[in-house]
């Protein structure tokens, strides 16, 4: 008997790919699958696009929520009617490749129960689903290139966000200790990966299995915006993260994770979480006359976000020529 999978797909305003999403996983090679979607009180047709795919597949479990509950909740939803082995949590703009759960259920089987997650690398696609760019730069062999971090990845979870969300599996009965996602918060990966990856190891397959999808109100965009709740949930997790570190090298890592984050703070123009950050810095260690003035410059609350938004355009545009020229493309940064 194959271990079943169950992919959990939230989604929120996503008409235009969810269709296309839940068709990926229908015409995945590997049969052993549970498909639960949710419906998070899409204000646009995607309700009516999932149903119609429903109707098709009644096997899939529909969830429509009559408002919407946040992203880690919804994803909570599906968990308590999980019957898999191994989970997976798809963004209903996303793309699985039609191999996919195949290589990872193969790969996860042959790991014991340390390990709590295998992951892969990703192509990044447009609104039209034209591939603009990979996670880990392809080199000439055709697999990433350098060294991906995997086993122990503690470490590198606290120095930095280096694993593409959409792409992982996860062990359900590790989700289920972990009481799943945290509720409190406005996003889930960074809370699950320090959870997780302190008690348990990660794996990394070489392959580009999962189209991810960018657009402009994707979660990686939306991290320098005024006003958004990430950085508060940003600020949890590095809480977190500081209870469960055990050595001084984790604790100077976190201190350098938590200055990049009262960067961000910066440019979202938020002088109260960069605040907040630089309170829970000073327990580490100084912060330092550089943090310090960053910190008073945020207080001054300068319209700087317009320039970094700006900048994010450009930036962008420039990857796409880069990747049309064949350059290797650089990660999109968190």
């Amino acid at each position: 008997m194959k271990p079943e999978v169950t992919v959990i797909c939230t989604c929120y305003n996503h008409e235009n790919f969810v269709r296309e999403s839940l068709l990926s996983v229908i015409n995945q090679t590997y049969e052993a699958i549970q498909l639960i979607v949710i419906d998070n009180a899409s204000t646009d047709d995607s309700r009516r696009v999932i149903q119609q795919v429903v109707d098709k597949h009644p096997r899939i479990v529909f969830i429509r929520n009559t408002y919407n509950i946040g992203l880690c909740r919804a994803f909570n939803q599906g968990l308590e009617q999980a019957s898999g082995k191994y989970v997976i949590d798809l963004a209903a703009d996303d793309i699985m490749l039609p191999e996919r759960i195949q290589k990872q259920v193969e790969v996860f089987e042959t790991l014991n129960k340390e390990y709590a997650v295998v992951f892969s690398n990703a192509a990044y696609i447009d609104s039209t689903g034209k591939k603009f760019g990979y996670h880990y730069a392809l080199g000439a062999h055709g697999g990433a290139e350098g060294q991906v971090p995997t086993g122990d990845v503690y470490k590198e979870i606290l120095r930095r966000y280096f694993i593409c969300t959409p792409t992982i599996m996860m062990r359900k009965s590790v989700l289920m200790k972990l009481g799943g996602y945290d509720e409190n918060l406005s996003y889930e990966d960074f809370d699950f990966f320090v959870r997780s990856a302190h008690d348990y190891k990660y794996h990394y397959i070489d392959e580009v299995l999962t189209h991810k999808r960018v657009l402009d109100g994707s979660l990686a965009t939306q991290f320098y915006r005024v006003g958004n709740p990430m950085l508060k949930s940003s600020w949890e997790v590095c809480n977190k993260a500081y209870d469960l570190s055990r050595s001084q090298e984790e604790y100077d890592i976190l201190a350098n994770r938590i200055r990049e984050f009262i960067k961000k703070c910066f440019v979202a123009e938020d002088a109260e979480q960069a605040a907040a950050f630089r309170k829970l810095l000073n327990y580490i260690e100084d912060p330092g006359w550089e943090t310090e003035l960053l910190v008073w410059l945020c207080r001054l609350r300068l319209p700087v976000n317009w320039l970094y938004q700006y900048y994010a355009k450009w930036r962008n545009q420039r990857n796409l020529q880069l990747m049309q020229q064949g350059v290797p493309f650089v990660q999109l940064e968190r």
